[in-house]
């Protein structure tokens, strides 16, 4: 008698099946584990990273007057060494009524730092030189009347004519909204160096 086509059709090989669903499905895990590792390890933060989450300057360079501007977290922290005469026209600047937030009231700088020097010393300005407007970098113009004949000295961003003292406290008729940040920092036991740590939460750039 002639076998149908049911009787010539094997029975299927369970264990065989089991067997390669159970290779398929290795192999499956190991490329996504592949593919995850990398990922997981780019969002990760590099050794370069963690270096410069914190940065420590030497402050002995920077003498009376001058200003030395430093790579930190990406950003350009600039570093001034204030002269009794530039100190002065903190004052003055606010005896005429510049200044948009003359006390600090919005915390653009650590506890700290609110008071008329921005500073946890009056001689040093720590801060993060980026205009708050759009993120241009300000120039530092100490010079009297080098920017406008009532000029008393801070920091101008040619690009939007926002204007600082030398404090970073934005003077009134800028298009810059705020003072400039100020980071967290301290300095060492003897006062000749600083650490840069982080930013205050509360401060925004622009």
């Amino acid at each position: 008698m002639a076998k149908t086509v049911g009787d010539m059709t094997s029975k299927p090989d369970l264990g065989r099946r089991r067997f390669l669903t159970a290779a398929t499905s290795v192999v499956g895990v190991a490329v996504i584990g592949a593919a995850v590792v990398p990922m997981v390890e780019s969002l990760e933060p590099t050794a370069a990273e963690t270096a410069s989450a914190s940065t420590t300057v030497n402050l002995a360079p920077i003498e009376p007057g001058m200003q030395l501007t430093v790579p930190w977290q990406k950003k350009p922290v600039i570093i001034v060494n204030r002269t009794p005469e530039l100190l002065a026209t903190l004052a003055e600047v606010a005896t005429q009524g510049r200044l948009k937030d003359p006390d600090c009231a919005v915390p653009q700088q650590p506890p700290y730092c609110k008071n008329v020097y921005r500073s946890r010393k009056p001689q040093w300005l720590v801060m993060v030189r980026i205009c708050t407007h759009l993120c241009c970098i300000p120039h530092y113009r100490p010079e009297k009347a080098s920017v406008t004949p009532w000029w008393l000295g801070g920091f101008h961003c040619p690009c939007h004519g926002s204007m600082y003292d030398v404090s970073g406290r934005v003077l009134k008729g800028s298009p810059a909204p705020h003072n400039m940040a100020i980071p967290e920092y301290d300095f060492d036991k003897d006062g000749t160096s600083i650490t840069i740590t982080d930013m205050y939460p509360k401060a925004h750039v622009c």
